[in-house]
């Protein structure tokens, strides 16, 4: 065989090697934009469905906190299953990434127990409903308002506004205190008086001015008694009940009642005093 033959020959392989890699490479890329068109296409049908959902749900009234919760639900399981399908049509096999997909995520359960124990924890937490979106709660050492309650971690807006995410299975596991729970709650605040002073005197008065605060309750009514002596003299515990709506008002209003009625009324102020005694 001559040289020209040789080359000729080099030159028809050279010619079919690369055409075998354009059709390899233009039905490997159509497959990419076709994968790529299922993505935007499918990411868009979940948020339509999940969107449909919550309006129907919401509709029929269903709670703010298990619609949310179903939400987050619904958009992973979804979003796993596309991922799964596109993977399949551009070729990878399902049952081998089925078969990869238990064996990380046992590995993943295995190191990331914490993380699953929330996600239990937060299950447990709609079930069981120790409270739902909207209610003022003290758990987890967070109090605030529940702006919404997720797969793994509670979201707890603070008196200070700010966003706090608390893990649902430390949440579940400690003491958790519904401050929305029932209808009304007491504001506990603390008066000093001097040992001198008239201590019923002062609780009358406190007692008729507290009561005339907006939004504090008639009934219960409004207590004040003694609650402890120091050396100062008796601590009147001031306690009026009011709406968990109206808790800061009543608080704040309640502590500048009890400053104006010790000071207008002339009672002695608290001085601290002891006796000694030299022997």
């Amino acid at each position: 065989m001559d040289e020209q033959t040789l080359i000729v020959a080099s030159t028809e392989k050279a010619s079919q090697l690369w055409q075998l890699v354009i059709d390899y490479g233009f039905a490997f890329g159509v497959k990419i934009i076709v994968a790529l068109v299922f993505w935007v296409v499918g990411r868009w049908l979940i948020h339509f469905t999940i969107g449909l959902m919550q309006r129907t749900l919401t509709g029929k009234r269903v709670d703010p906190t298990v619609l949310r919760y179903l939400s987050s639900f619904l958009l992973v399981s979804l979003n796993i299953l596309l991922i799964v399908g596109i993977l399949g049509y551009v070729g990878v096999q399902t049952t081998t990434f089925a078969a990869l997909i238990a064996a990380v995520g046992l590995a993943i359960g295995l190191a990331w127990s914490g993380l699953l124990a929330n996600l239990a924890a937060g299950g447990f937490i709609i079930v069981l409903r120790p409270f739902k979106v909207g209610d003022v709660i003290c758990a987890g050492g967070v109090t605030g308002t529940v702006t919404e309650i997720g797969l793994f971690a509670t979201t707890i807006n603070t008196p200070d506004n700010v966003r706090t995410l608390v893990g649902n299975n430390k949440i579940f596991t400690d003491n958790i205190q519904n401050f929305s729970a029932n209808r009304y709650r007491r504001v506990d605040l603390k008066a000093q008086l001097s040992a001198t002073a008239d201590w019923q005197a002062v609780a009358e008065q406190l007692r008729q001015r507290v009561a005339a605060i907006d939004n504090v309750l008639a009934e219960p009514g409004v207590d004040v008694a003694i609650l402890d002596f120091n050396l100062v003299g008796p601590v009147l515990a001031v306690r009026p009940y009011c709406h968990n709506d109206h808790y800061g008002q009543v608080y704040f209003e309640t502590n500048k009642v009890i400053k104006e009625t010790l000071g207008e009324a002339g009672f002695p102020g608290p001085v601290p005093a002891q006796t000694v005694i030299v022997q």
